[in-house]
């Protein structure tokens, strides 16, 4: 092998290596899924526990909240009608299925361990750079930016004192 082939294979190799490393690291996704009633409260509940502040789903908007609360309480309707998924129609396994589908679309968009990176080229540099980062991580960053934004918008600033002939 002629040696700009070997740098060729090389570089490949080190652009290759840090992309494996990232996707190591993302966390199983979520996996709203049971097929039995006494299977699927255990789930449900654990669901909504993360869904609270410091959860691993904290970031679910009110929005999709209210929609994984009615997809939960769908699926326990379905589970206490007929206790397990080899007893429920055609019809109940589809809308079993589609409730699972849209709970886990939501809590894999909103997965607070799930790693995000960006390629983009930094402020004064000419050489772009990608940067990874855990979706909690920038969401709490975002918040705190609007946060700061919201106090400097709502500061007033006080009025100089005026002292001699021309003070009102």
């Amino acid at each position: 092998m002629k040696l700009g082939q070997k740098w060729l294979v090389v570089a490949v190799m080190a652009a290759v290596a840090p992309m494996a490393t990232v996707s190591a690291k993302q966390p199983p996704p979520p996996d709203v899924k049971a097929d039995t009633r006494e299977s699927f409260a255990p789930v449900a509940d654990h669901v909504r526990e993360q869904m609270q502040a410091g959860g691993r789903f904290e970031f679910v908007n009110a929005q999709e909240r209210d929609t994984v609360a009615k997809d939960l309480g769908d699926m326990q309707s379905l589970f206490d009608r007929f206790t397990k998924v080899d007893a429920m129609d055609d019809k109940s396994k589809i809308q079993l299925y589609n409730d699972q589908s849209e709970v886990n679309a939501i809590l894999t968009r909103r997965d607070g361990d799930k790693e995000v990176c960006v390629h983009e080229q930094p402020t004064g540099s000419h050489l772009p750079k990608t940067t990874c980062r855990k979706y909690s991580d920038m969401e709490r960053d975002r918040a705190a930016t609007m946060q700061m934004k919201d106090e400097m918008l709502h500061t007033t600033i006080p009025k100089p004192l005026l002292i001699g002939p021309n003070a009102h």
